[in-house]
């Protein structure tokens, strides 16, 4: 039985390193679950990763307003300059209050290494710093920025009337794990001129943690909104304006852009008000425009307006159980109703990062965890649904490009389902192709209607046609050992990040996942993705590419309503290469009725409603009562919800 894909968290991060011959390659997360499944790096995993550094180059001498720093020279003809501080360390008093300002400093700072990541449970390979898997790895102290740019002399910068645009990274991992390490930008930035930043941001239970008692008086709007991975967001951008016209970036072309929880983090950019005025375009790569109302966030889940089972007042039962002042859930509610608001707050505040991981039961699918994120506060994030608010009206108004990948589930089901056979706990064949798509597909085109066809068409209305989808179809994995990898994997959950940074070379790693007969069609497609991203930047239209003779990627229409194109479809030559697609956009009761009509389980009860279990306890697209409705009540009765796994 597969998983169902609602109790992991949102968004998966792929974090793959670029790979370079004079390197040893260090794969991790969940990624690496693909790429080991005949223990091709395995040893590679148990070790601390080699992350990219590199030695003081003069060259890279810069003075921003924050302070000079030098970087270095990358292998692929870049300059870099890493762990940038762009806001004071938020612990102490700062923990769960909104980012400020990093002191300026006089000295030249050697600017060589990443930052630490920020607070997570190590995933799959362990933790940065030689952690196991599952045990607390980070630190509060983690707002580091870096920046990727062409090779400059140090008096040959471009100035104002030559500056290069800016595209600022956000990393996925559900907004509970990852880091930018493993995103090497400097193919991008070399190959397509442009200046790229990418940013460690709060995640989890520092970055997404909303409670009454760290609303107390005195408290600003801003402090006490819970959404302080979306300030800290803010904050980058902040230092962007203010800092990179000295690596030759232009702070009025910033382009935000991210994947999965990135992607998600994208929309929160464009609801936010404190954001406005700080980017100019947006690209959402498999992200979601969804936002949880504060109650959901922090109630308890049998109050009378219940919470979810991750709400804040769950989390802090479990934090005090683990702490040893509660035996059980009932003797931690009871503590809790002793404490006032300024006790609760100086209970959290004195837990160290690791005990405030105890709330959330340890760590889940590629060592992310589920909470509550991107809070209707009010303040930061309107207190109206994602996609009502841009109905309204009420965000940044900006171009913006959104997709998602064609077969987005697969990842998550590879490693769970029961149609795929496993030998501990990797995938090595399939046991029934039809049922193990089947069970995936539902769940992606609802994706696609919470990523693209819904925001999409509310930004098209307000804003008109500076609005472009894409689907990512490229589906051509190799054979490894006994599994297909393009019917198991596809165009799957993140499959499309080597494209966009160019990244096609894994070393021992890329036969597991890139056919080396087809490098040439892989490069050309990296290419013409990479074109299009960058020409977006330049300009805020992807029309035909930096390269000016690409096929034009027309702005997103409603096609039920018209004869115009909907998106661009990203494919290969042989898959049909890149084109325009006039596919109506998805509805989802049509979607849902898809389900009992599917011929691929047809007689396969449990399987279909195995996928409306995972949809209704999602919340977003079907609620626990619907479910009781379905199959006219027999997936209720023969599955019922409280009883599963069946």
């Amino acid at each position: 039985m597969s998983r169902p894909y609602n109790l992991q968290p949102r968004h998966l991060a792929m974090p793959i390193k670029h790979g370079k011959q004079s390197r040893s390659f260090e794969f991790d997360r969940v990624w690496l679950l693909v790429l080991i499944l005949l223990g091709a790096v395995g040893a590679a995993c148990s070790s601390p990763r080699e992350e990219l550094r590199g030695n003081a180059d003069m060259a890279t001498l810069r003075s921003p307003a924050a302070g000079p720093v030098v970087g270095f020279s990358t292998e692929d003809g870049a300059h870099a300059w890493l762990g940038i501080p762009f806001a004071k360390p938020p612990v102490g008093n700062l923990r769960w209050r909104g980012p400020r300002p990093a002191a300026p400093w006089a000295e030249t700072r050697e600017t060589l290494a990443y930052g630490p990541s920020c607070l997570q449970f190590a995933g799959p390979g362990g933790g940065r710093n030689g952690e196991d898997e599952g045990q607390a790895t980070g630190s509060e102290d983690c707002l580091f920025l870096n920046v990727f740019a062409p090779r400059f002399a140090v008096d040959a910068v471009p100035g104002a009337d030559e500056n290069l645009p800016v595209m600022f990274w956000i990393h996925g991992g559900g907004n509970t794990s990852g880091d930018a390490t493993v995103y090497d930008a400097s193919r991008l930035a070399v190959q397509e001129n442009v200046v790229v930043v990418s940013v460690h941001y709060r995640m989890g239970v520092l970055g997404w943690f909303s409670h009454p008692s760290l609303r107390t008086p005195g408290t600003s709007g801003v402090d006490s909104s819970g959404n302080y991975g979306t300030l800290d967001l803010v904050r980058g951008l902040e230092w962007v304006k203010e800092n990179i016209g000295a690596f030759g970036g232009d702070p009025d072309r910033v382009t935000v852009f991210g994947e999965s929880a990135g992607g998600s983090n994208v929309f929160s950019l464009l609801l936010a008000s404190p954001a406005a005025g700080l980017f100019h375009g947006a690209i959402a790569q498999s992200g979601s425009a969804n936002t949880v109302p504060r109650s959901e966030a922090e109630n308890f889940v049998d109050d009378a307006e219940p919470g979810d089972f991750a709400s804040s007042n769950e989390a802090i039962a479990k934090m005090l159980m683990a702490d040893g002042r509660a035996e059980n859930r009932d003797e931690a509610k009871a503590y809790m109703s002793q404490m006032s608001d300024v006790q609760t707050a100086e209970y959290l505040r004195s837990l160290s990062p690791a005990q405030l991981l105890t709330g959330y039961g340890g760590a889940q699918f590629g060592g992310m965890y589920r909470i509550k994120q991107l809070l209707r506060d009010g303040v930061v994030i309107p207190k109206e649904p994602a996609v009502e608010a841009m109905k309204l009206g009420k965000y940044n108004q900006v171009p913006t490009i959104m997709g998602t990948n064609r077969h987005e589930l697969r990842l998550f089901s590879l490693f769970s389902s029961e149609h795929i056979g496993h030998v501990f706990g990797l995938p090595m064949w399939i046991k029934d192709v039809d049922r193990f798509q089947a069970s995936t597909d539902i769940p992606t085109k609802l994706w696609k209607i919470r990523g693209v066809d819904a925001p999409a068409a509310a930004m098209r209305e307000v804003q008109g046609p500076s609005v472009y989808g894409y689907r990512f179809d490229w589906d051509e994995e190799p054979k490894v050992g006994f599994i297909d990898m393009s019917q198991s994997l596809g165009a799957a959950h993140a499959i499309e990040i080597p494209f966009v940074f160019g990244w096609l070379s894994l070393g021992p790693a890329t036969r597991f996942v890139f056919d080396a007969d087809k490098a040439d069609s892989n490069r050309m497609l990296s290419n013409q993705m990479m074109s299009y991203w960058s020409q977006f930047a330049y300009s805020g239209n992807p029309g035909r590419g930096r390269s000016g003779d690409l096929p034009l990627w027309s702005s997103w229409s409603d096609a039920s309503q018209s004869e115009g194109d909907t998106f661009i479809v990203f494919d290969s030559q042989d898959g049909g290469g890149v084109r325009m697609s006039k596919q109506a956009p998805l509805v989802i009761d049509e979607v849902l009725a898809e389900i009992a009509a599917d011929p691929r389980i047809a007689g396969h009860v449990r399987d279909r409603c195995e996928i409306y279990y995972s949809i209704a306890t999602r919340k977003t697209d079907m609620s626990e009562a619907d479910y009781e409705a379905v199959e006219d009540g027999l997936c209720a009765t023969e599955y019922p919800l409280a009883e599963y796994p069946w």
